[in-house]
């Protein structure tokens, strides 16, 4: 086989080895990503229970990296202690190294049987339990894992009787400086360890060549696998940049440890015995049992370190921008829609405030305190757009049906929670400032109307979150009621007002125009609100499919218990 052959075939093989790797954590974490989550948070109780937790999890994972972006939403939202992480994080390193060790054995001869149970799985239930079809991904990417090690090992024997790879390999051997480095980019850039330990053992094996001239590569490759963690996470705030950080101090702290053994440590794994791949493995094994066992004690300095390497910023509190949209989540349905739901009840959050301030902008005038609502709408806007785009981004995955409601009521809720505040914003912050503008006073009666309104418009953007959040057939029914109520609310101050407009009160004549306004945009602001309640209604078969009700309908049903829409 000539070189060129050579190469292309070892690429293959490369690719189709990271692919696998990728299959399998994408279908570790869309099958069981929440029980994960759940497994590592019952488990944070100690740093051993946390450590043993980690390896787990980090083997079914086999991505350290993985574990990182699962594991950082947790401290960033207070679940876990950072120290407790850090501890994850040592485990899941280990794991990640047993799964290395795994699949460098023999089973690789398995691929046509594991790619072929992956595929009919994935084909069979594709669109329908969603579990299954993931759980046949992960078969696939086994597959194509042992698959990749086997195109490898084929043509390894040939690689290695290049006197440029031998050359590489010396030099790798004689300047472990470079060496480290060159597995560190090499594994940055593969963003998967598992892989290039697999090349390495696939490569020293086949060739038959000394296991101790690619130790430094192997230190390398360790070092490597905490800087896509780290990467991944630099544009995300403090909270959440500091476990990849700690992974890494960890990591460069072994590697300089390895580099000042490796005399010592050379020797060592040459009387182990049996082919170079096997002392590779069992190397890259024991280097991170070692970071457990001498950094378990260890983890509460690094944590109060990274703390003062990347400390919270002044004002950086989540006030302005979204809070919880980890793009980690995204792997996990379940947490991601959660994430999502907290995003919105900020913005039920900002819309409450936007609607405290708005009466006090209409009874005492106030231009700088319209000015802040008509701010806060901007940042309404900004954080519905990301709501909408991140759960876009989640939709663009395999979700079952369960999920894909509860993203498309998120997003519609968040619709809802913009228009409002564009209501506010637009219509009553404009009126407020026409009213200021042309000197106008409510009278007292009218001033009355519009307090009741705002009062009960409040009442129901609290029972609105409330249903949003929980679901409930019961608050959801009672949401329909307030709609209800509130036309006729609506209603009843139009009528007061035409009375005062005939009594000719001058207040009432001046700002006719500006009264009915309000009350018209308090109206459409309750409606946006109350349509949280249909699709829980829908969804428990409580609604009709048209409004119309049947003439034996009308004679025994009251009007109070219709549910419009």
């Amino acid at each position: 086989m000539d070189g060129t052959a050579i190469l292309v075939t070892v690429l293959g093989g490369v690719t189709l080895l990271l692919w696998g790797c990728r299959m399998i954590r994408t279908g570790v974490m869309r099958a069981f990503g929440t029980d994960l989550q759940k497994f590592l948070g019952d488990a944070s109780t100690s740093r051993w229970r946390s450590i043993v937790a980690g390896t787990a999890v980090g083997a079914a994972l086999q991505s350290s990296t993985a574990m990182a972006l699962l594991v950082s939403p947790f401290v960033s939202h207070g679940a876990i202690a950072m120290s407790v992480a850090l501890a994850i994080m040592l485990g899941a390193d280990l794991g990640a190294a047993i799964a290395a060790g795994i699949f460098s054995t023999g089973i690789s001869v398995i691929w046509p049987v594991l790619a072929f149970a992956g595929y009919v799985l994935h084909a069979t239930y594709e669109g329908r339990r969603i579990r299954v079809q993931n759980v046949g991904r992960i078969l696939l990417g086994l597959g194509l894992l042992f698959l990749g090690l086997r195109t490898i090992g084929a043509a390894a024997r040939d690689l290695s009787a290049s006197p440029i790879i031998s050359a590489i390999i010396e030099a790798a051997s004689n300047e472990p400086l470079l060496a480290v480095l060159a597995g560190a980019i090499l594994t940055w850039a593969a963003y998967s360890s598992i892989a290039i330990i697999l090349l390495i053992v696939a490569l020293a094996a086949s060739a038959g060549l000394a296991a101790d001239q690619f130790l430094p590569l192997v230190l390398g490759v360790n070092l490597g696998a905490a800087l896509p963690a780290v990467s991944t996470t630099i544009s995300e705030r403090p909270a959440v940049r500091r476990v990849p950080l700690g992974n890494l101090i960890f990591r460069m702290c072994g590697v300089a440890g390895g580099l000042l053994l490796l005399d010592f440590v050379k020797p060592v794994i040459e009387d182990l015995g049996g082919d170079a791949g096997r002392q590779i493995i069992i190397a890259h094994l024991a280097f991170n049992a070692a970071l457990c066992l001498v950094f378990v004690g260890l983890t509460g300095p690094v944590a109060w370190l990274t703390g003062k390497i990347m400390p919270d910023k002044a004002g950086e509190d989540g006030t302005t921008g979204p809070r919880h949209l980890d793009a980690a989540l995204l792997q996990t349905p379940s947490g991601a829609l959660g994430a999502a739901a907290r995003e919105a009840l900020r913005i039920g959050d900002i819309i409450e405030d936007m609607l405290s301030k708005t009466m006090s902008v209409f009874e005492n005038d106030d231009p700088v305190l319209r000015q802040a609502v008509e701010a806060s709408d901007d940042e309404v806007d900004d954080l519905h757009e990301a709501i909408k785009l991140y759960l876009t981004r989640l939709m663009h995955g395999e979700l079952n049906s369960e999920d894909s409601e509860r993203a498309v009521d998120i997003i519609t809720y968040t619709i809802n929670l913009e228009h409002v505040g564009d209501i506010i914003d637009k219509n009553l912050m404009e009126l407020a400032s026409k009213k200021r503008r042309l000197m106008l006073q409510f009278s007292e009666q009218g001033l009355d109307d519009i307090r009741t309104m705002h009062a009960r418009v409040m009442d129901t953007l609290h029972l609105s979150l409330n249903v949003f959040m929980s679901a409930g057939a019961d608050s959801a029914r009672n949401l329909i009621a307030r709609k209800t109520e509130l036309r006729q609310m609506e209603m009843e101050a139009t009528e007061k007002h035409l009375e005062r407009l005939r009594s000719e009160q001058p207040e009432s004549i001046m700002t006719s125009a500006i009264h009915l306004d309000v009350i018209r945009d308090f109206k459409r602001i309750n409606s946006h609100l109350t349509s949280v309640a249909y699709p829980v209604l829908d969804r428990a078969g409580e609604l009709r499919q048209t409004r119309l009700k049947k003439k034996s309908e009308r004679q025994i049903i009251s009007p109070a218990a219709e549910l419009p829409d």
